[in-house]
């Protein structure tokens, strides 16, 4: 599923990219001011950013006290990212859906009948083929497994027409999603060994939806490092490439670890700790939906990227053409700001509108998305930023010559353009007879 999504998103990002480098400059090329607001179209040409808006007032109040602006938004989001380290992940059942639905009255009914674990039994599924007597073998198993700690009761087994292979279901004494009914699956699983060789030939396996659930809920777990680093190497190189440094790809990377980790952190002390539950209508906690790391840093990666190439690449310029680096960090606030935040306020505007779903992974999914865009884009991109680029000076775009050599130039800015635009033309050739050659018949 994972793989079909990635490749789905992938590919939408591909044709994006050919939209715009395709058809948008064919409709400019239609309605070259279509652009423009009326002063400009008035005026005949683009006005410059002026000296004085709210970007670069932003940006000097940064330059002026660059630490305590970085001591602030990283420890602001390095407290919000505390409640990751509790974090549990699962698949969240009928027991997540709201109290009117005919789901979570069923399973509240079944709970307090039965107990919380008969909404969740887990399935053993016995081969006896290799053993001598099948059915006394899998007697052997359902009395260990009945014997285990954290098991309500095992059902009957029942055998297949050959006599050889049996299913029998282990209700646990907690609901499919406590921690508890997680670590009875994996002392069953640690206890098979012992338990098949007790048998003289057959052995088990433990499945069924909670089983499945959890594996899923371990494999994403375990899946979660390797895949931050993937993601934040391939940002470090592709923004080497672009900006032509070393620190500001690096720079750009912790941000986004940052933000996506004080994201995640909020999810776990809402949807699982249960803070400010209520105010989002959030009527049940539990663990974290499985794929919602994956859904987070994909999405917030993208989004961070852009963010840092729309304001990073006009500094860039600003310090190439001559700018120092403070000059440079206020030019790109004051051309690109407004765009940062425009782009950010209409994320959030779309994500937040999945907040007032009923369905509890909808919620979690829009809470996550709006508020790891917030952290990015207006803590990360307004505060981490413009700091830590003020602090490093020079330093910030700084490259080895030989890792620049190795490295493909990508023209970001549009330079090559912009000097072609510049070369005067040629002088006209002068119509003297005395230096024209004949023309030969």
């Amino acid at each position: 599923m994972l793989t079909k999504m990635g490749l789905a998103a992938a590919g939408a990002v591909m044709i994006g990219v050919f939209i715009a480098l395709t058809l948008v400059p064919a409709l400019l090329g239609f309605w070259p001011n279509a652009v423009l607001s009326r002063k400009a179209r008035k005026r005949g040409r683009i006005k410059e950013g002026g000296t004085n808006n709210g970007g670069s007032r932003w940006a000097r109040f940064v330059l002026r006290r660059p630490l305590p602006v970085l001591l602030l938004s990283v420890v602001g989001l390095g407290a919000l990212a505390v409640p990751v380290m509790d974090l549990q992940l699962g698949m969240p059942g009928d027991e997540a859906k709201p109290t009117s639905t005919t789901e979570r009255r069923a399973y509240d009914d079944l709970a307090k009948g039965f107990g919380p674990g008969f909404n969740g039994p887990l399935s053993i599924v016995v081969d006896a083929r290799a053993a001598a007597n099948p059915k006394a073998a899998v007697t052997t198993i359902e009395k260990k497994i009945k014997a285990t700690d954290g098991v309500v009761s095992v059902s009957p087994a029942r055998f297949n027409p050959a006599g050889d292979t049996a299913m029998f279901t282990a209700v646990p004494s907690t609901a499919p999603t406590d921690k508890k009914t997680q670590d009875l699956v994996k002392t069953i699983r640690n206890q098979r060994p012992a338990t098949e060789a007790s048998t003289h030939g057959a052995s088990f396996e433990v499945t069924g939806t909670t089983a499945l659930n959890i594996d899923m809920a371990q494999k994403t777990q375990n899946a979660l490092i390797p895949y931050l680093i993937v993601v934040v190497g391939l940002a470090i190189l592709l923004l080497m490439v672009v900006f032509r440094s070393v620190l500001v790809p690096v720079k750009a990377a912790v941000g986004f670890l940052l933000s996506v980790l004080a994201a995640l952190g909020s999810v776990v002390a809402v949807f699982q700790w249960g803070w400010l539950a209520s105010l989002l209508g959030v009527e049940t906690t539990g663990p974290i939906m499985s794929l919602m790391p994956i859904f987070l840093v994909g999405i917030v990666f993208g989004l961070a990227m852009d963010y840092e190439v729309f304001l990073v690449a006009r500094m860039r310029e600003a310090y190439v053409h001559g700018d120092n680096p403070r000059q440079a960090i206020e030019s790109g606030f004051r051309h690109s700001a407004r765009v940062v935040v425009a782009a950010a306020l209409i994320m959030m505007a779309v994500f937040s509108g999945f907040i007032g779903a009923s369905e509890s992974m909808i919620k979690m999914i829009g809470f996550g998305l709006a508020i790891a865009v917030l952290f990015d884009a207006f803590i990360v991109r307004m505060a981490f930023v413009p700091a830590v680029l003020a602090l490093l000076g020079k330093a910030a775009w700084w490259m080895p010559h030989w890792l620049d050599r190795i490295l493909p130039k990508v023209d970001v800015e549009g330079e090559a353009l912009t000097q072609q635009s510049t070369i005067p033309p040629a002088p006209p050739a002068h119509d003297d007879p005395a230096t024209q050659e004949p023309a030969r018949i």
